[in-house]
């Protein structure tokens, strides 16, 4: 095994289709790793290998990789770009000590280039990008570079290498501070990022930077150590060129990840996390991902933060509060697998059959250790109503779901009280298709999706009366009471209070009265909905010393609040959501004319590496199939977060219609 030093460990990201799993997979080549270097089209790629991948030609899941480069190993996970599998993206980013971000030298950066450098910046780790694709028609190195210095600054995107020609006539790349032999037509651009570089590399060292303003040429090795600390400390992204496809440029990338990228002993702290990493002391990682595979059951992937994992020894999750038995130490390249007997900072590797750890949690060798922080994964943004397709088998959905949350916690589970349905919750419409895929594969149980139904309030506008007076004589003992209530608006939420005077309702039948009030708001008058901002007061009654009891005050007064709500213009609640979309400026027009048809209201615009951000608030209902309708708008450039904010009155034209439809359904029933 490696020692920390001669590690280095990094998340491949960026936007889908920038040719990550083809860098990926030439990367693993020149490693030694794999004799030959495999196609997304012709599916045998060590990253993409499972069969939903292969069928999509495109990466869905997270895949670990690991290779030996000139005395050092590299231990990657190369991520899906797709927005709706930004899941994967962002368990990677915790588990690493770099980001590696690949951009398309045609297309430039989009959403899934912005994603990555935020998730990467938030995460305080170094960013480094390789622009690929340099052989492509179209492709524009020089236009790709703006594009980025737009968004970040040009003191802050600086070239480590200049590309010479372009498309087919892309050759190589030379280095910006050492290489000598600069060709003519590409000098004064080599020459203005040496410059900046030199800039950066001063302002790292004040004896640097006096000798620099002096005039004095600085050593090779004073450069390379200015380097390196400019970009750890965040301050520059250094940006590599080349063709993962046509071999252009990688071999230096390589390089470069072995001078330039940190190793696990610069890990980055976490608030709450270690300030420092040693090979020595007891071992603790954290878990970042975990897959259900069909000969080994769970595997658990655990990124080493500090001390060494042991084979077949046992282990804490200091999360949960149980202890664990590691069996086999696994190194994974995509789904090969090769045992180790032990893994030190810096070191990904699987372990299989835990009995109670899962993604987030924190291993470790003793059960004292604080655990690390969690992972923060995004919100979901599209849910569904979930039924077993055949009757009975709606506790097997259920189980299932429940083991495909485990190792996917952007799958979110819950149950609306208000509506009674199970709801599966995901980032869209494509992420929920391969939930219920490995649902009916894995687990052998078909799911059938619906749009949920949208959780509505109902609320009174208007003060309003009620009285009910309750007998029934059946022979013996029988039932009497009479009620008297009041109702109002209330913000401030529900409210009952006692007004009676005079002991005609005695204190001890209250509670009943309040007991049925309860009962009947679960089911307003328009739509059968829970009733809420009502203040409630009974002031009045009768009732009878020998049939009087508390079931007949609770009838008295759920049929007495059914009255004089019904007199209070009762009027519907629906859910509000605030909605934060991320897109490229060319779509504003579309989105902000969209959201206004969706009844939506924007609050204001931003920019957030390099792409435009329209926040608004739009209701629910106008918002179950809006993952679909903005990568339709977008080309799948676009990206959304939304989060609930409260409720408000439905306008009177939409609330006469989901009045309409629910009577409509009534009468069917």
């Amino acid at each position: 095994m490696s020692k920390t030093a001669d590690c280095r460990n990094f998340v491949v990201a960026g936007h889908s289709g920038s040719g990550k799993t083809t860098l990926c997979e030439l990367m693993l080549n020149k490693g030694g790793a794999i004799p030959r270097v495999g196609s997304v089209e012709a599916k045998n790629t060590v990253s993409d290998f499972m069969a939903e991948e292969q069928e999509k030609q495109s990466s869905i899941y997270a895949s670990v990789m690991h290779c030996d480069w000139d005395g050092r190993t590299f231990f990657f996970v190369d991520t899906p770009g797709y927005g709706e599998f930004i899941g994967q993206y962002a368990a990677a980013v915790r588990a690493a000590d770099a980001a590696l971000v690949v951009i398309d030298a045609v297309d430039g950066p989009q959403i899934g280039t912005a994603r990555a450098w935020k998730m990467a910046k938030n995460r305080r780790i170094p960013r480094y990008a390789f622009v690929n694709r340099m052989d492509r028609d179209r492709a524009d190195f020089a236009k790709t570079l703006e594009a980025m210095r737009n968004n970040h600054g040009k003191n802050v995107i600086i070239p480590l290498y200049w590309p010479v020609g372009a498309e087919s006539g892309f050759s190589k790349v030379v280095n910006v501070l050492f290489d000598k032999d600069i060709p003519a037509e590409i000098a004064d651009e080599v020459a203005e990022c040496r410059g900046l570089w030199l800039d950066a590399i001063a302002e790292t060292d004040e004896g640097l930077m006096e000798r620099y303003l002096e005039g004095q040429e600085l050593s090779d090795d004073e450069i390379r150590v200015g380097l390196r600390k400019s970009v750890l400390a965040g301050s520059t992204i250094p940006i590599f060129v080349g063709s993962a496809a046509k071999d252009i440029g990688v071999r230096e990338l390589m390089d470069g990840i072995n001078t330039i990228f940190p190793t696990p002993l610069e890990y980055v702290p976490l608030d709450g996390g270690p300030s420092s990493v040693s090979e020595s002391g007891e071992p603790f990682g954290i878990v970042f991902r975990s897959v259900n595979d069909t000969f080994s059951g769970q595997l658990a992937f655990v990124r080493t933060v500090s001390g060494v994992f042991k084979a077949d020894s046992d282990v804490f999750n200091v999360t949960k509060g149980g202890k664990e038995r590691f069996g086999q130490l696994l190194l994974m390249n995509g789904k090969t697998q090769m045992q180790v007997t032990e893994a030190g900072p810096g070191t990904i590797f699987a372990v299989a059959k835990l009995k109670d750890t899962h993604v987030g949690d924190t291993l470790a060798g003793r059960a004292d250790v604080k655990p690390l922080p969690g992972i923060d994964f995004p919100g979901a943004v599209m849910s569904y109503a979930v039924t077993a397709a055949k009757s009975g088998e709606d506790e097997k959905i259920a189980a299932g779901l429940h083991k495909i949350a485990e190792c996917d916690p952007t799958v979110r589970l819950s149950r609306n009280d208000e509506t009674h349905e199970f709801l599966l919750s995901g980032m869209g419409d494509q992420h929920l298709a391969i939930v219920t895929r490995r649902l009916k594969e894995q687990y052998k149980v078909e799911a059938v999706l619906a749009t949920p139904k949208t959780p509505y309030r109902e609320t009174i506008t208007a003060p309003g009366e009620g009285h009910y007076r309750h007998k029934k004589q059946t022979g013996g003992a029988g039932q009497f009471a009479e009620v008297y209530l009041r109702v109002a608006p209330n913000e401030a939420g529900y409210e009952f209070a006692n007004e009676v005077v005079g002991g005609t309702i005695p204190k001890n039948f209250i509670p009943a009265v309040e007991k049925g009030v309860v009962e009947v708001m679960g089911a307003g008058p328009l739509v059968g909905c829970v009733v809420e901002r009502v203040r409630v007061a009974v002031y009045d009654g009768k009732y009878h010393p020998v049939d009087s009891n508390e079931m007949a005050f609770k009838i008295a007064g759920r049929m007495a609040f059914r009255e004089a709500i019904s007199k209070a213009r009762p009027v519907l609640l629906e859910p509000i959501m605030k909605v934060t979309i991320h897109i490229p400026d060319a779509y504003m027009g579309d989105i902000t004319g969209d959201l206004n048809h969706k009844r939506g209201r924007v609050l204001g615009m931003s920019v957030d590496e390099g792409m435009q951000v329209v926040m608004a608030e739009v209701p629910m209902a106008e918002m179950y199939k809006y993952a679909t309708e903005l990568r339709s708008m977008t080309q799948g450039r676009g990206q959304f977060e939304m989060e609930f904010v409260r409720y408000e009155q439905v306008p009177a034209n939409v609330a006469n219609e989901i009045i309409a439809k629910h009577q409509a359904e009534e009468e069917k029933e």
